[in-house]
């Protein structure tokens, strides 16, 4: 079913590209985006990624069939109390964040429960760039998309938010937002907390010099994702903090045993745990 508004609230890597494959698609008639900075917002117009933009809140979600939430974690209570007086019983809302529990949380604080139209979600896809002009109205081909729906959640709005992401060729699928965090937790948030770690500990030790002129392609391929925006990050280390120390811990654990095998010469249980760590990624990771 074509829409006739969708609101895009933060129109960068994430909201202008679900704006973009939208567009192509011809999926909605109008698309408006909503932000702070004017200048992001008059740039999304020339790249084609938006229709229009609001500076005012209540104009831009004025009746939108659907909005859009793709702001840092950090910044979601505030967007869903901005938001709040001007959405009415038939707005469907959804979110892009990548902790599903806190996202919630911030919705039932600030509706007093969780609007049957609010569905929350999560797309598996990115860049290491941010910002509108790394916009793609491709991202989400072929990437997972996962919907939380809670027990209140109005099946059409469900419906509809997943029939926008397939269009734009994503695999929906869903889960419980407690099972989503961690999940998410220990393969995506913990590789990234491990890549910025990985970086700042190379920088930190000056007697190597300018070590990162060394770097071959395996250092740049794990490192590529250390150069994430940092505020979104936080966020997302602030949100799902249980389950990203829980995963940290657990690795370690890992490390130390790796440690432990590498002091003590264990030749065969090295080349096991190598051995294992390539069968699992071969098998499961294609």
């Amino acid at each position: 079913m074509r829409l006739n508004k969708i609101t895009i609230i933060g129109v960068g890597l994430i909201g202008g590209s679900f704006a973009k494959g939208i567009k192509k698609a011809q999926l909605c008639n109008q698309i408006t985006g909503f932000g702070l900075d004017e200048k992001e917002l008059q740039k999304a117009i020339n790249l084609n990624v938006i229709d229009d933009y609001c500076l005012d809140i209540a104009s831009a979600v004025k009746d939108a069939d659907l909005i859009l939430l793709s702001v840092p974690l950090g910044a979601m209570q505030k967007v869903l109390t901005d938001i709040k007086p001007y959405v009415t019983e038939k707005t469907i809302i959804t979110d892009v964040g990548s902790a599903k529990t806190s996202v919630l949380t911030a919705v039932k604080t600030v509706f007093n429960k969780i609007p049957t139209r609010f569905v929350a979600g999560h797309p598996i896809a990115g860049k290491e760039k941010s910002g509108v002009e790394a916009a793609c109205d491709a991202l989400f081909k072929a990437h997972k998309v996962i919907l939380t729906p809670t027990s209140e959640t109005d099946k059409h709005a469900l419906e509809q938010v997943q029939h926008l992401w397939q269009a734009l060729g994503a695999d929906v699928s869903e889960m419980t937002p407690e099972f989503h965090d961690e999940v998410f937790a220990a393969t995506s948030h913990l590789p990234h907390l491990l890549a910025f770690g990985l970086v700042n500990l190379l920088n930190d030790h000056e007697e190597l010099g300018n070590v990162f002129q060394y770097t071959a392609g395996g250092f740049r391929d794990f490192t590529r994702i250390a150069s994430s925006d940092a505020t979104m990050w936080r966020d997302i280390s602030m949100s799902n903090s249980d389950s990203i120390v829980k995963w940290l811990k657990n690795y370690q654990q890992e490390l130390d045993h790796l440690i432990n095998l590498v002091e003590t010469h264990e030749s065969d249980k090295i080349y096991d745990f190598f051995s294992q760590a390539k069968k699992a990624r071969d098998t499961h990771i294609q």
